[in-house]
């Protein structure tokens, strides 16, 4: 089993952060939309355990990839830090079936856009949300090589945001006084 270690940092542009990757020699992997459906019961107990479970349709170019996740529930540290387990499957429609069949629902459904580069060790994802704005994700394999790339970004001084998209989207439709459940591009 895998941890995720990221730092998620909210911008009002992601232009100037780009523009230093570009300066810092960072590679440029790739430019996808992501649709990520999270699942859980009729209870919602993955939510209530802040567990999720996740099915994500990637679009890279023309082609297209579907995943798996679950993430546990988030650890105690400086950054976002839980175990993830995630799996590419073919079939996105057959394992929505399945996990309908034990219990699992959509909940939520909404879109990114999303910018990946590669610094150092770390994967730099510059997001765009309906509803939420700009964002840079910076995971990593320890907490301070992703903060070195934060502070190489010249983003040390934004606080980190410990909730999720999801968590953060939900929020928002409850501002709004909204009661959907897909927000898309």
């Amino acid at each position: 089993m895998c941890a995720e270690i990221e730092a998620k940092l909210k911008v009002d542009s992601l232009e100037q952060t780009e523009r230093k990757l570009t300066e810092l020699g960072a590679e440029f992997l790739a430019e996808q939309l992501q649709t990520d459906y999270y699942l859980d019961d009729a209870g919602a107990t993955l939510t209530k355990a802040d567990r999720c479970l996740r099915l994500r349709r990637e679009l890279v170019g023309c082609g297209e990839t579907f995943c798996l996740t679950y993430k546990g529930p988030k650890e105690k540290d400086q950054f976002k830090k839980r175990q993830q387990i995630e799996i590419e499957i073919k079939d996105a429609d057959s394992a929505e079936n399945l996990l309908s069949a034990l219990g699992y629902e959509r909940a939520l459904a909404f879109q990114k856009k999303r910018r990946i580069w590669r610094l150092g060790n770390c994967i730099v994802a510059l997001d765009e949300l309906p509803l939420l704005g700009s964002f840079v994700e910076i995971e990593g394999p320890s907490g301070n090589e992703i903060a070195d790339v934060q502070r190489r970004l010249e983003l040390e001084s934004l606080p980190h945001i410990a909730e999720s998209y999801a968590l953060l989207i939900e929020k928002r439709l409850r501002e709004l006084n909204k009661a959907e459940r897909e927000v898309f591009l």
